[in-house]
C-alpha cells in the first residue's frame, strides 16, 4: 500500500485523531478542504440528535508547511464537542448487548468488563475522521481530473430513477436534497418513509452509488489477488459501519443474463476503443477500463431502534429488552460522503502506486503520459511467438 490511514479516539472521548501516511509532497492543503467535506457528514435527514451538538472542524497538527503537504504523515485532529457533557461523569453500567452492534462480539474479543469501551470505538462517530482523511485524497485526485461522488438510490422500499443519467448530474441534484436522492419524487417518498420510521420508533437501511469520473486506464492488476482493483475497492467499502453488500457496475443484473449480453462490446472510433454500455462499472480482469468506476453498497438499518430488541443482560444472566442508546433513524444520507471518502482513500492509494513519486510535481507529467485505450497505445506487432521451448 502507498497510502496508509490511521483513526484513533472515542465517540465521547475529547479528540479524534487521524494519521494518513503517504501523501506526496506539494498537494495544496488548508483546513478548509476538509471542513466542506465534514459539513456534508453531518446533513441528512434522519440524523440522530447528535449532529445538533457537533460542529466538526479539524486541526492539521503536521503534515503541511507553508500550505503544502510535506510529503510527511498529515496529523489531524477533530474535537468532540459532547465531551464535556460526558468528562468527570459517572456512566452507568453496560452489560446488556445491542444486536447488530459490536457490544457483544467487542466484550468477548477484548474481555471487557463493560460494554461500553465497544460501543465508544466500534461508533460511527470514527467516521469524522475518515472524512477528514478521504477529504484530503478527493483533493489529490483532483490535481488530475478525478472526480468521486455519491448519492442515495434506494431507503427502504424506495428506489430512485437514475438510469440513463449523467453521473455528475445525478451528484449534483443529490447534494441539494437532504435525503442525498437525485430523484425528486423519490425523495419525497423517501422522507415519508424515514418519518415513519422515526414516528414508530425503528430505522432503516438503503443503497447507495458511487462512482469516479477520468479514471486512467491500469490502475489496479490481475498479477496478485490482493492488487485486483475490485477487491481493493471492496476493503475500502465494506470496512464502513453498517455496510453489508457490496457491487460492482451491473454484477448482480447480470449475474442472471447470458454472457451475449453481459459484456460490454468494444468498438473503434478513429483509432479510440469505446463501449457502448458499461456493464462491467470500468474495471475488467481487476484493472480499471478509462471507463466510469460505478459501484453500489447496501447499508443495513441501524440497530440502534427506539422499539427495544430481546437481549440478555451479562451481569446476571437475565432476559429482557435492550436499552436505547443515541443514534440516526436512517444513516444511507450520511454516509454519502464517508463512503466517498474510503472511494477516495483507495483510489488515490493505486494511483500513487501507478504513477511512483515523492512529489505532485512528479507525478503530473507521468500521469499524462499514460496509455489511453487507443490502438497507438498498443504494441500489436501481429507475429507469431513461441512462449515456452
Amino acid at each position: 500500500m502507498s497510502l496508509r490511514l490511521l483513526t484513533a479516539g472515542e465517540s465521547h472521548g475529547p479528540a479524534l485523531t487521524a494519521i494518513l501516511d503517504g501523501m506526496p509532497a506539494g498537494l495544496p492543503l488548508d483546513a478548509a478542504v476538509i471542513d466542506r467535506e465534514l459539513a456534508r457528514r453531518q446533513k441528512g435527514f434522519g440524523a440522530g440528535g447528535r449532529m445538533k451538538i457537533e460542529k466538526d472542524k479539524v486541526r492539521i497538527l503536521g503534515g503541511v508547511m507553508g500550505g503544502q503537504t510535506t510529503g510527511g504523515p498529515l496529523a489531524l485532529l477533530a474535537e468532540n464537542a459532547d465531551h464535556k457533557n460526558w468528562q468527570g461523569n459517572a456512566v452507568d453500567p453496560m452489560s446488556a448487548p445491542r444486536p447488530g452492534h459490536a457490544d457483544l462480539t467487542g466484550a468477548l474479543k477484548y474481555g471487557y468488563h463493560d460494554l461500553r469501551p465497544a460501543l465508544e470505538r466500534s461508533s460511527a462517530r470514527e467516521t469524522t475522521m475518515r472524512v477528514a482523511a478521504g477529504a484530503v485524497c478527493k483533493h489529490f485526485l483532483a490535481q488530475f481530473g478525478i472526480r468521486v461522488g455519491g448519492y442515495v438510490c434506494a431507503i427502504g422500499s424506495v428506489e430512485a430513477d437514475i438510469k440513463d443519467k449523467e453521473l455528475w448530474q445525478l451528484y449534483e441534484a443529490a447534494e441539494a436534497d437532504d435525503q442525498r436522492c437525485p430523484d425528486p419524487q423519490a425523495a419525497q417518498a423517501i422522507r415519508a418513509e424515514i418519518q415513519a420510521a422515526i414516528d414508530s420508533g425503528d430505522s432503516l437501511g438503503g443503497q447507495i452509488e458511487l462512482f469516479a469520473l477520468n479514471l486512467p486506464v491500469g490502475l489496479g492488476s490481475f498479477v496478485q489477488w490482493d492488487r485486483r482493483l475490485e477487491a481493493r475497492l471492496a476493503h475500502a467499502l465494506m470496512s464502513v459501519q453498517a455496510i453489508k453488500g457490496f457491487e460492482v457496475g451491473d454484477g448482480f443484473a447480470i449475474s442472471r443474463l447470458p454472457g451475449t449480453r453481459a459484456h460490454d462490446d468494444i468498438d473503434l472510433n478513429g483509432s479510440s476503443l469505446q463501449r457502448a454500455s458499461n456493464h462491467a462499472g470500468g474495471i475488467e480482469g481487476g484493472i480499471s477500463n478509462g471507463q466510469p468506476l460505478l459501484l453500489r453498497v447496501a447499508m443495513k438499518p441501524i440497530a440502534t431502534t427506539l422499539s427495544p430488541h430481546k437481549t440478555v443482560d451479562l451481569a446476571n444472566g437475565t432476559a429482557g429488552p435492550t436499552r436505547y442508546e443515541r443514534s440516526d433513524y436512517c444513516p444511507v444520507p450520511r454516509a454519502v460522503p464517508v463512503l466517498e471518502a474510503m472511494l477516495a482513500l483507495a483510489l488515490a492509494d493505486v494511483l500513487i502506486e501507478k504513477l511512483g513519486g515523492d512529489s505532485l510535481a512528479e507525478m503530473q507529467p507521468r500521469f499524462a503520459a499514460l496509455k489511453q485505450a487507443r490502438l497507438e497505445d498498443l504494441a500489436m506487432d501481429n507475429r507469431p511467438v513461441v512462449w515456452w521451448e
